[in-house]
């Protein structure tokens, strides 16, 4: 009876130490989860503002004749994806369910999200953000050409963007194309991004070649005062695409740090309650053994005293 009780004395200790452990890290979840929500909220209404410089250059200057997406797509000898995962664990299959999607999309598979995608041309060049989405992709026999660090911080965020924007370049010029061309390479971002009921969506979205409909000339402008500037038409047009990228880029892994920060909280949550739960029940076990020890120990006190 000795041991049982120092026994489950252990267990509760124990407990009691990994529940403080899984509430730490639920909340550094929630706190970190809320700097990478502002950032993906700021960059989204810096995109917007990059949409409106793209509608008032083709207002200026006249629509550019881009071919279409599926004919140009044709053209295309080589694409690359950008994976955003993590490098830190505790966060469920977060790397597993994208690494499938991506696996999906590399062996051409009908997309569920992003049809414009699901005729990908070969081979497939893969920049891989996380080493844990590294591991993952490479147990699906997917090779990543570089593996990035993904941003420890929100102002990371702008650091990794940066490096991305610079390694897309690379690549296109990599093709023998120029990088003043809009619709001259193939580019993808897979992350996954938040849904309705707590819920994460792997996904995969359409980067390079630009959509035709962003440098559509707006029938109307609406504003009195029309827009115009004053640089070379060339070196505004790619001025506007390489921050677009970074924009673009930026908000996925804002968005994917969201996410993972998320799915970390719902885990913790899951896991402190099961904790909780199990504590529960050993404190029941403990109360009972404790009563039934002292029970014991007077009815020997007794029945030795009428003796």
């Amino acid at each position: 009876m000795a041991q049982t009780l120092e026994f489950l004395t252990r267990q509760q200790a124990t407990l009691t130490s990994i529940r403080g452990i899984v509430h730490t890290m639920k909340t550094l979840s929630a706190i970190n989860a809320s700097p990478y929500e502002q950032a993906a909220q700021a960059i989204a209404e810096y995109r917007h503002t990059l949409e409106q410089g793209f509608a008032a250059f083709a207002y200026r200057t006249g629509p550019l004749q881009i071919a279409p997406l599926q004919t140009e797509r044709a053209q295309i000898r080589q694409q690359l994806l950008v994976v955003f995962g993590s490098d830190h664990g505790l966060c469920g299959g977060y790397n597993e369910l994208l690494a499938e999607q991506v696996h999906q999309y590399a062996l051409g598979l009908e997309l569920k999200h992003e049809p414009v995608l699901k005729h990908k041309p070969q081979p497939l060049t893969l920049l891989c953000v996380g080493a844990q989405m590294n591991d993952a992709l490479q147990a699906l026999g997917l090779i990543p050409k570089a593996v990035l660090l993904p941003p420890a911080s929100a102002d990371g965020i702008g650091r990794l963007a940066t490096e991305l924007v610079t390694r897309i370049e690379a690549f296109s010029q990599a093709q023998g194309l120029h990088s003043s061309t809009v619709n001259s390479t193939a580019v993808g971002l897979a992350f996954t991004q938040r849904a309705e009921h707590h819920l994460r969506d792997p996904h995969i979205q359409a980067l390079l070649p630009l959509d035709p409909s962003l440098l559509a000339r707006p029938k109307r402008w609406d504003s009195r005062s029309l827009p115009d500037y004053n640089l070379p038409p060339d070196t505004l047009l790619s001025a506007l695409l390489r921050n677009y990228l970074f924009a673009s880029i930026f908000g996925a892994a804002a968005e994917a740090m969201v996410t993972e920060n998320a799915a970390r909280l719902a885990l913790m949550q899951q896991a402190e309650q099961s904790v909780d739960e199990r504590l529960e029940e050993v404190k029941g076990e403990l109360n009972y053994v404790r009563q039934t020890d002292i029970t014991n120990e007077l009815m020997d006190v007794i029945i030795g005293h009428l003796e």
